[in-house]
C-alpha cells in the first residue's frame, strides 16, 4: 500500500506564488510517473502538470507559470506556482504511478489541497 500526503495549499492573492509537496510512502519499488491535477467547483479534474524521470508537461494554462519538479531521493513531488490567478483556484491532487517490488503497478491518488486565489 502506497500513501500520498500533500501540504502547501492555502489562500494567496493574485499574482502570488505557493508550493505544493507530495511525499508518497509505503511498499515502493519505483515511481514512474508523478502528477498534479485540479478539480475546481463545478469543473471536471484536469491535468495540471506531469513528471516522468526529468521530462515535464504542462497543461497550457499554466506553462510559464508552473514548475513541477521531483526529489527520488525522498519520493516527493513538487508544484511551484507563479503569478497565481483566480482561475486557478481549485483542489490540487498529487498522483503516482508506483511499481511495485511484484513489478505489478498501480496509481495512487493523495487527499487533496485546496488552493485559493482571490484579492
Amino acid at each position: 500500500q502506497v500513501q500520498l500526503l500533500e501540504s502547501g495549499g492555502g489562500f494567496v492573492q493574485p499574482g502570488g506564488s505557493l508550493r505544493l509537496s507530495c511525499v508518497a510512502s509505503g511498499t515502493i519499488f519505483r515511481i514512474n510517473v508523478m502528477a498534479w491535477y485540479r478539480q475546481a467547483p463545478g469543473k471536471q479534474r484536469e491535468l495540471v502538470a506531469a513528471i516522468t524521470g526529468d521530462s515535464p508537461v504542462y497543461a497550457n494554462s499554466v506553462k510559464g507559470r508552473f514548475t513541477i519538479s521531483r526529489d527520488n531521493a525522498k519520493n516527493t513531488v513538487y508544484l511551484q506556482m507563479n503569478t497565481l490567478k483566480p482561475e486557478d483556484t481549485a483542489v490540487y491532487y498529487c498522483v503516482s504511478a508506483v511499481t511495485h517490488s511484484n513489478y505489478s503497478t498501480d496509481d495512487y491518488w493523495g487527499q487533496g489541497t485546496q488552493v485559493t486565489v482571490s484579492s
